[in-house]
């Protein structure tokens, strides 16, 4: 049970909060009510340089940009072609100008696309990228002790949920193997469909806004009816669905030796944690492994 966390205040939160939840008493949560929600990027696998996404969305971009020059004076393709770091992470701070320019170009890039068609760019994108510090295919940078943590949910009857700005059909492509949740558990910005003579194709409108900050607890309301009772993240965009349940658990990076240390884009979450006593886990001091 959690082989990979070390004992101490985080992994005996995690398991008297389990307990309390599924013993009759006062913390009881009725079965119908055990949810559980994570955030992806930074909370169940690596999120640097760039959210992985990123990766594979710059390289459909690249291609895009060499085939039509006139695009690199467009953002985001000039921000692309100049290595603007700063304006890509205008998206973790949820700049609106920036959000609506991505969200704008990413819908316009797979519009037209079948389901098919895009989880085949997808799964050929898992199979022969690697992750530039660790050599290795991006989802193999799964946390172990999140997938453990999955397992003890899982066993108590709690119905698990990955709730990410990025993008829903994105991670539905290798939920089922890598998370083992099934894709109807996957919960995250995603474009709207239209079905005409017998075929489905995405269109280049988003269904709804993002699924950041405050977007969170609403996606995960409107696609289970129920707030969760547990929500993992790492982030300030994660602050909203961490107050939306009764217990938040905020993984903090801090091992730069197995993994990354940095604190940008999550000083925010953590002075809530320590305002609102959320449990916070040390990547370095909390697991005997990461991957």
């Amino acid at each position: 049970m959690l082989a990979s966390w070390k004992d101490g205040p985080a992994k005996r939160a995690i398991l008297d909060f389990v307990h309390a939840a599924t013993t009759p008493g006062a913390a009881f949560v009725e079965v119908g009510d055990r949810i559980a929600t994570f955030d992806n990027d930074g909370t169940l696998w690596v999120e640097q340089p760039l959210p992985p996404q990123f990766d594979f969305v710059f390289r459909r971009w690249e291609k895009e940009a060499k085939a039509d020059p006139q695009l690199a004076a467009r953002q985001p393709y000039k921000a692309l072609i100049e290595q603007d770091q700063a304006f890509f992470e205008g998206l973790a701070t949820q700049e609106p100008q920036v959000v609506s320019t991505l969200v704008e170009a990413f819908a316009r890039s797979w519009a037209g696309t079948t389901p098919e068609e895009f989880d085949a760019q997808v799964r050929d994108w898992t199979r022969t990228v690697k992750q530039p510090k660790l050599g290795v295919p991006y989802v193999e940078l799964v946390y172990r002790p999140m997938l453990e943590l999955f397992d003890l949910l899982h066993e108590n009857r709690f119905r698990v949920f990955v709730c990410s700005g990025g993008g829903r059909d994105f991670m539905r492509v290798f939920a089922e193997e890598t998370w083992g949740i099934p894709k109807e558990n996957v919960i995250g910005s995603a474009a709207a469909y239209t079905y005409a003579d017998g075929k489905l194709t995405r269109s280049h409108e988003l269904l709804g806004d993002l699924d950041l900050g405050s977007g969170k607890p609403e996606h995960i309301f409107a696609h289970t009816g129920r707030l969760p009772v547990l929500a993992g993240g790492n982030a300030d965009v994660d602050i909203e669905m961490l107050q939306s349940a009764r217990f938040a658990l905020l993984v903090n990076h801090d091992d730069e030796q197995r993994e990354f240390s940095y604190t940008k884009g999550a000083q925010a979450s953590l002075a809530k944690a320590e305002e609102l006593g959320w449990t916070v886990v040390s990547m370095k001091n909390d697991w005997t492994t990461v991957f």
